[in-house]
């Protein structure tokens, strides 16, 4: 039997220069550049991910990172099926406000799968690793470290929040 075929929307949510663009850029062209470049609104980019029995075309919106714009980001966030929520290991403050970028995507789409993504996992962490599993315990989540400069788990995490976006699997 074929592979059913699927077009899915994911966000990516986070404060401005957690590395949201750059996991994009990983995923979708293998590439990486340390220039970092402020998005303004969003950008929509597409791969096909392919699982054991579906073909998913994937369409990665990487979500401006100003808490600010939050009428904006409800706007982006519609029709999403998922969402990776990113923060930066050098800096607590951006664990600290997942959770608002959290409430704001479940807000304006519902349940929905979300993995928090520990980004710049080659640099040295400025807070501990459990404070990420606890908040990830917490919204019933699964948490990850990856890295866009080495690459470390960015297809594997998009790989997962896209099982669990076909599946409806949210733990």
């Amino acid at each position: 039997m074929p592979p059913q075929k699927y077009i899915l929307k994911v966000c990516l949510l986070g404060d401005g220069a957690v590395g949201k663009t750059s996991l994009v850029r990983r995923f979708v062209f293998n590439a990486f550049d340390d220039k970092y470049l402020q998005s303004f609104g969003t950008k929509v980019s597409k791969k096909t991910v392919l699982l054991e029995d579906a073909e998913v075309n994937l369409m990665v919106w990487d979500i401006l990172g100003q808490r600010t714009q939050k009428n904006l980001h409800a706007a982006y966030y519609r029709g999403a099926s998922g969402a990776l929520a990113v923060c930066d290991c050098t800096r607590p403050e951006t664990l600290q406000s997942l959770s608002s970028w959290i409430d704001g995507f479940l807000s304006a789409v519902g349940e929905a799968p979300i993995i928090v993504l520990v980004n710049k996992s080659d640099l040295d962490p400025a807070f501990p690793l459990d404070d990420v599993r606890s908040f990830s315990d917490s919204i019933g989540s699964l948490f990850m470290e990856t890295s866009a400069k080495t690459g470390e788990n960015v297809e594997e995490a998009f790989a997962e929040i896209t099982r669990r976006m076909v599946t409806g699997d949210s733990e």
